[in-house]
């Protein structure tokens, strides 16, 4: 997989990653949607190229749904190197947003982004307010695959790690 020198991470990259530890039969994505989880997340640790906002709320999201302690998974060890290493990262790669209502000052303005979801729009205004526009690593949220092509006209890229399962779900969800 090709993985981006700089990138934000959606939450449910970490959670998919820490699916390893449930058997086949448990799992509601595929096994191979799961792996290109963990290969992301040890990416993005081993290159250190997360990008965040300043403000953590990003951190604050990741900190609700994944564990502090670094374990039992692989998605909880990206939460503990978040925590341990978001002070160092580069002022540049800690971005500033500005909350604006529900939304960001960041947040582009498009018709086709009028309903994105309002517990994302950080991700979205985050990339939108870096210089170099980072892709967002997107897992199983099916919603970002209908917002894929409005996001790109704004120059925003999302980088599906599970391109088919975001596809078909987006599909059933859409009645298509």
């Amino acid at each position: 997989m090709n993985l981006p020198k700089k990138c934000l991470v959606d939450t449910n990259v970490p959670k998919t990653a820490n699916l390893v530890m449930r058997a086949d039969s448990e799992l509601d994505v595929p096994y191979a949607c799961v792996l290109a989880c963990i290969e992301a997340v040890e990416h993005v640790i081993k290159k250190r190229c997360l990008i965040i906002d300043a403000g953590d709320e990003i951190f604050s999201e990741y900190r609700r749904q994944l564990s502090m302690e670094g374990q039992p998974g692989v998605g909880d060890r990206f939460m503990k190197w978040v925590h341990d290493n978001r002070f160092s990262f580069t002022d540049s790669d800690r971005v500033t947003i500005t909350r604006n209502g529900e939304s960001y000052e960041e947040f582009p303005i498009h018709e086709g982004l009028a309903n994105f979801d309002k517990s994302d729009c950080k991700f979205v205004a985050v990339s939108n307010a870096h210089i170099d526009k980072p892709p967002i690593l997107q897992a199983t949220d099916s919603k970002w695959w209908g917002w894929k092509d409005s996001l790109a006209e704004v120059g925003i890229t999302v980088h599906f790690l599970c391109p088919d399962y975001a596809e078909a779900k987006c599909a059933e969800k859409m009645g298509t």
